[in-house]
């Protein structure tokens, strides 16, 4: 059970809407816009649990959830509970054109269908992606300034791949056709949050999109990608590498104590000093 008004709530929306591709386009832009992607957690060594409950419950309470298992499976929860019929499938991603496409489990993918359509395919929880749903039919969409397409699945008969811009965080993202329990994530989740080799734990992040642009904080750099290009802003001290979480991404100071803000300003600055001292090599 989650608290779907409370949540409703947070994302802006007024009231509860019958299931149709409109009313999802609204829930799923008005997430995007709202609950930012995020390794807050992560980087504090106390990573949340998987369960879309839990996850939905810190939408509810926080606007935030965390990174694509957590934002997607609080979305998933408030769909189906809202009466869409909600497909979890196990993804995973090709972060350049020299690693082969794969299905893994690093992402979890999610379809809506039973809407009088082909279906579409949504997510909240692809950082730099999708703002709004797309049909689940080969073709090219453009959301903004970013160009985005999507195309059966080589490595996942019967599933989808899903083609990013060519200025993204990542390649492209394949799911299977299967429907899958958050179990199946649990091995990649224990990784992801964990392992000295995961970009989660080695780099302190949160990201948000809107119709226009995408805004990611990456260790102490701050960057705005839209149809004007790329600007990058340095956040040099504490008080502006935390005003920007507030005001950019919508994280409130009272998510966390004092001494957590600060353990997440000094990671972020040692991360920003040890990619300085890499470069200098």
């Amino acid at each position: 059970m989650i608290d779907v008004d409370g949540y409703l709530r947070q994302l802006g929306i007024p009231e509860r809407e019958p299931p149709s591709a409109e009313a999802l386009w609204r829930l799923h832009t008005a997430h995007i816009a709202r609950v930012p992607y995020d390794s807050l957690d992560i980087q504090l060594g106390k990573p949340a649990s998987l369960d879309p409950a839990g996850s939905a419950r810190r939408v509810v309470r926080d606007s935030r959830a965390g990174y694509c298992y957590h934002l997607n499976g609080a979305f998933s929860a408030l769909l189906t509970a809202l009466g869409y019929r909600v497909t979890r499938h196990k993804g995973g991603a090709s972060m350049s054109d020299d690693e082969p496409p794969n299905v893994r489990g690093g992402h979890l993918a999610l379809t809506v269908s039973g809407l009088g359509d082909d279906g579409w395919m949504v997510d909240a929880g692809l950082g730099d992606g999708l703002f709004a749903p797309i049909p689940l039919a080969e073709g090219a969409y453009q959301q903004g300034p970013f160009h985005f397409t999507l195309r059966r699945s080589v490595v996942a008969p019967g599933g989808w791949q899903f083609g990013h811009d060519r200025q993204g965080s990542f390649n492209t993202l394949d799911f299977g056709p299967e429907e899958v329990e958050m179990d199946v994530f649990a091995e990649q989740h224990q990784h992801l949050s964990h392992s000295p080799d995961s970009g989660f734990v080695r780099v302190c992040t949160v990201q948000r999109r809107d119709a226009d642009a995408i805004d990611i904080l990456r260790a102490l750099t701050l960057t705005r990608r839209d149809a004007a290009g790329v600007s990058k802003t340095l956040l040099e001290n504490e008080k502006d590498w935390r005003a920007a979480v507030a005001d950019v991404f919508g994280i409130e100071p009272r998510v966390y104590a004092e001494p957590e803000w600060a353990k997440l300003w000094d990671a972020a600055r040692t991360q920003h000093e040890q990619h300085l001292a890499r470069q200098a090599k």
